[in-house]
């Protein structure tokens, strides 16, 4: 087989904040000798870097890492458009590399590149501003409960604890008039390169620890200084987000500093956990122990074998 009939490997590794991904991924890319795109919406953007416990140089060890401060606070940007841009960027890689290293946390973002994203129709901004004001004025429940009677399909999967993905849905219905779970119905579209999933956990009182103390290295690294510099931009998607918004509820006063911080460590498992139920729901994952290296490259090897 000629090295352009050769095909192409995906390794995708996902799993929940602080659970290893930075520093197995950057094993796997210097075994394989490729790039690591990274799949975490908020490490896309350049002002946010101690929240998001962006790998720094001396983590990434030389190794490329794609789509980590690309974009500026200000630029918008969804999985729809990091779908198009992370396809086009594959296209260069594999002429280059026999794999490319994925990971992240965020699982809408890495679902947008292995299956693709729904055809999602043209929206009106005037009814996502309005829903905005109202989950700022009134919370989340009351656009739970609109979603339940609207969208009951749809209710019944939302991560209840987004009000990204609980407005997304409403803002779709009430610009079409068609419920946001139908327009999800589409199959997982063919990719050029075969996508080889690796999920990553550990035992849970583990990882709470390791967010625990991954927080507190936060802290000291100035992630009080980060909130306030990026304060004016509060009302931003990426900053709708654990490590971020406590802190900025701590500024406006709603509660002092020993309760921001046991806030920010609660919330930060809460969120990994919500990240292992969504991993486990979508998408057929194989699973290991961050420690598991030789058992995770005996699995890419067999995955890659099956493909030849």
């Amino acid at each position: 087989m000629s090295a352009a009939q050769a095909p192409r490997f995906l390794l995708v590794v996902v799993g929940p904040t602080a659970v290893g991904k930075t520093d197995l991924c950057v094993r796997l890319a210097q075994h394989f000798g490729t790039e690591i795109i990274s799949a975490d919406s908020r490490q896309f953007y350049q002002e946010m870097s101690i929240g998001t416990a962006k790998p720094t140089p001396a983590e990434q060890q030389g190794i490329r890492h794609h789509f980590v401060d690309s974009h500026p606070i200000t630029e918008t940007y969804n999985a729809g458009a990091y779908e198009q841009d992370v396809l086009a960027l594959l296209g260069q890689l594999f002429q280059q590399h026999e794999s490319v290293v994925m990971t992240g946390g965020s699982g809408l973002y890495v679902r947008a590149v292995t299956d693709g994203m729904d055809e999602m129709p043209e929206t009106d901004p005037a009814v996502r501003d309005n829903l905005t004001a109202r989950y700022q004025q009134e919370g989340l429940q009351p656009l739970l409960a609109q979603l339940q009677q609207l969208d009951p399909a749809y209710y019944g999967q939302v991560d209840k604890a987004n009000p990204q993905r609980v407005i997304r849905a409403l803002e779709v219905y009430l610009s079409s008039g068609q419920p946001y779970s139908e327009f999800r119905k589409a199959g997982a579209r063919e990719r050029p390169f075969h996508i080889i999933k690796i999920g990553l956990s550990r035992d849970r009182q583990e990882l709470y620890e390791r967010i625990d103390r991954r927080m507190d290295l936060m802290l000291e690294q100035g992630l009080l200084e980060e909130a306030k510099a990026l304060y004016p931009y509060r009302d931003h998607n990426a900053l709708q987000t654990v490590g971020y918004k406590e802190i900025f509820d701590y500024l406006e006063g709603q509660y002092d500093w020993e309760e921001a911080v046991r806030l920010l460590k609660r919330n930060s498992r809460r969120y990994a956990k919500r990240q292992l139920t969504w991993f486990h729901k979508n998408g057929d994952y194989t699973w290991f122990h961050p420690g598991q290296w030789d058992e995770i490259l005996t699995f890419i090897g067999q995955q890659m074998q099956l493909a030849r």
